[in-house]
């Protein structure tokens, strides 16, 4: 690795070599030959005359690219399609007169990314499916341990650990149908021509309408997709790099949100990021567990959700049939979105995976707050026993307020309880006062409603979608 020149950080630091792989040039330029491959072979199918030698030898040379030959013949041509297709002319000599009939740069270029974001939905929708099943884990781990949870950040109701991961699950499982949606609805561009009539494609097959259809409908069988776009001007609607980066936003903006209750959760020490034996928190404060994978994942997430904004602007921008600037911006935004997409699911399932849960913090935190949460059932207690409603809501707002007073002067224990007990107008005896502090009876259904979350929701989805396995270089074995 060269240390003088800039690299980018999202390939050197942060997305697994499967990801790098499929957005390389070797991926790009070999997805060219291939359509050329196809291209070839359907219009031979279809009675052009292509030699059967010219096709064996683009088919042989599909792989070895000869990058400084594509680097000398564009500094001369002053464009890339053209260089890539002399170079591979010159590979393939009885090809030279036949690579890239009646086509236009968009057929090799918008085809190949269409194919690549196809590809890179798949590799990303594995990387969810992994963060769910780490969540689910989770979830049916401390599904029934109760905690105090935050509206506001301020103290409410309690809730349930594993209830609160059904909320990040939930939030995943959302953004998975829309990947889902989304992956099935990208097509190919086809072979539509210059301005989107196939108008050289009609003059190759002499007027024959139905055989440019076919010719159409045989490049996407061999490249394996089954839609083509109906209409089109020069290149696909760049509407659908903006419907893609909008999936890669939602999952952004989920991991973005996760991250951030981990990093509140951090603050308050009920929960805590794996951390490894040799790993250093801070360079000066050496006692720090700073939730540093949290806080890379927020700070992923901002620049692939600001990413989201610049593919709608593309596509705002078209000029008619077709313009060329956004082919510069789009070199740099969907690769490195879908790096900074995978970087962050890969964090997010390591969080989840390891995630640390301080039982003993949780507890004395919902023991100093529990006497106010409960105080709405130990008024319908007491209205049970025989009190008035609004003289007993009178005493325990007083008492309520003295007790919170007395904890922002320093005090360490809640002495509501004590309050209400030594109050004699209060109809209720200690035991039934603190029968009513339980917190597994203030909870509601929290944990019922974690088991059933994952038993209908997120078990049936893991049984028909496993998580992939992931080799050494992260690339997805299915």
């Amino acid at each position: 690795m060269s240390h003088e020149f800039y690299e980018n950080p999202l390939g050197r630091r942060y997305a697994s070599q499967a990801m790098r792989r499929l957005f390389s040039d070797d991926t790009k330029f070999r997805t060219w030959r291939r359509l050329w491959i196809a291209l070839a072979e359907t219009e031979r199918e279809l009675g052009l005359p292509i030699p059967a030698e010219a096709l064996e030898e683009m088919r042989r040379h599909v792989e070895d690219i000869d990058y400084e030959a594509v680097r000398v013949r564009e500094e001369a041509v002053r464009h890339d399609v053209m260089a890539h297709i002399q170079a591979y002319a010159e590979q393939c000599p009885a090809a030279h007169g036949v690579i890239h009939l009646g086509a236009t740069s968009a057929y090799v270029g918008d085809n190949a990314d269409l194919l690549i974001l196809r590809a890179g939905l798949d590799l990303l929708r594995g990387r969810v499916l992994s963060t769910i099943a780490a969540l689910a884990s989770f979830a049916e781990r401390y599904a029934g341990l109760p905690t105090l949870a935050y509206t506001h950040f301020q103290p409410a109701q309690p809730t349930t650990v594993g209830k609160r991961a059904t909320l990040w699950l939930q939030d995943l499982t959302l953004d998975l149908d829309r990947l889902d949606f989304t992956r099935a609805r990208l097509p190919l561009l086809g072979c539509k021509g210059a301005t989107g009539t196939a108008a050289s494609f009609l003059e190759l097959f002499e007027g024959d309408h139905d055989q440019v259809k076919r010719l159409e409908a045989g490049i996407a069988a061999r490249m394996g997709v089954d839609e083509i776009l109906p209409v089109s001007g020069q290149t696909y609607p760049r509407k659908l790099d903006d419907f893609v980066l909008s999936v890669l936003s939602g999952l952004a903006q989920s991991a973005a949100k996760f991250s951030n209750d981990i990093r509140l959760l951090s603050h308050l020490r009920e929960a805590e990021e794996p951390f490894e034996v040799g790993q250093i928190g801070s360079s000066a404060m050496a006692y720090k567990r700073n939730p540093m994978r949290s806080e890379r994942i927020a700070s992923l997430a901002r620049f692939v959700i600001t990413a989201a904004q610049n593919t709608a602007l593309t596509a705002a921008a078209q000029w008619f049939e077709r313009t060329l600037d956004d082919s510069a911006n789009r070199r740099l935004v969907l690769s490195e979105t879908f790096l900074a997409t995978e970087a962050i699911l890969l964090l997010y399932a390591n969080i989840a995976g390891g995630l640390v849960v301080n039982p003993a913090v949780i507890a004395r935190h919902l023991h100093a707050e529990t006497p106010f949460l409960a105080t709405e059932a130990i008024l319908m207690r007491a209205v049970k026993a025989g009190g008035d409603r609004q003289v007993l809501h009178e005493i325990i707002r007083r008492h309520s307020l003295a007790a919170a007073a007395r904890l922002k002067e320093g005090a360490e224990d809640n002495d509501l309880i004590d309050r209400l007990v030594g109050d004699g107008c209060f109809p209720l005896s200690r035991e039934e006062l603190e029968a009513a502090l339980a917190p597994e009876g203030l909870v509601g259904r929290a944990a019922q409603q974690t088991h059933e979350y994952l038993a209908y929701h997120i078990q049936p989805l893991l049984a028909a979608n496993p998580p992939p396995s992931v080799g050494a270089d992260g690339a997805i074995r299915v």
